[in-house]
């Protein structure tokens, strides 16, 4: 009678998923906004706070909305970061590439809801991704207009403006879009870096398989 020889199978699998997890981001999506707007609205309550028992308050109005507006910058941070940290938590275990991914496409919906809730005219309530967003398309569009208006009455009144006034006009639109595209970068890399601090390593799922001893 023959008596087989016992062996064992170890199989191992990775447990694959979609790339793009929607839950988890709309998730972080809310965390990121509730968050943005509670530090904001700390924000602004230290600084009038400041304001109100300072007594020189017109001369210490610079100095407050200076500050108030850093903490803006980076209360926005904060907010994407514990967003993209909500999603490296809630989803299943990501890869690298796949966590950057879910962090910039929360970067992508906040700055476009954001947005949206400007055109819809409810600005200031979600932070400084929809304020940021209306400031620069109303410097762009006022900076246009003011170079209209100044070309107009230059042509009616046959007096040019001068060249300090479209270069301070420039200057200043200018010094906005930079402004905006250099925070929403700095936004950005928050996001990724929160979402790739969250996320969990992958499940590699072993299976032992025993061939038991046959005759």
């Amino acid at each position: 009678m023959a008596m087989g020889v016992e062996s064992s199978v170890v199989r191992s699998e990775v447990l694959d998923h979609d790339r793009v997890r929607w839950g988890p981001i709309i998730a972080g999506l809310f965390v990121a906004l509730s968050s943005q707007l509670v530090l904001s609205a700390l924000g602004a309550a230290i600084g009038l706070n400041v304001l109100s028992s300072s007594g020189a308050p017109r001369s210490n109005a610079n100095e407050v909305g200076t500050g108030v507006a850093i903490w803006a910058a980076v209360s926005l941070l904060i907010s994407l970061y514990l967003g993209g940290l909500t999603v490296g938590r809630g989803s299943l275990p990501l890869s690298r590439g796949a966590a950057i991914l879910n962090g910039i496409v929360l970067w992508a919906t906040t700055l476009a809801l954001g947005s949206w809730l400007l055109s819809g005219g409810v600005s200031g309530i979600f932070g400084a991704v929809a304020n940021n967003a209306g400031e620069i398309a109303q410097t762009v569009q006022q900076a246009g207009t003011d170079i209209g208006q100044a070309a107009q009455q230059a042509t009616q009144t046959a007096a040019p403006p001068s060249a300090n006034q479209v270069r301070n006009i420039a200057s200043a639109g200018a010094t906005t879009g930079w402004s905006f595209v250099f925070g929403s970068l700095l936004g950005l890399a928050a996001s990724i870096f929160g979402t790739l601090s969250g996320n969990k390593k992958r499940v590699v799922r072993s299976q032992v398989i025993d061939n038991r001893p046959y005759s």
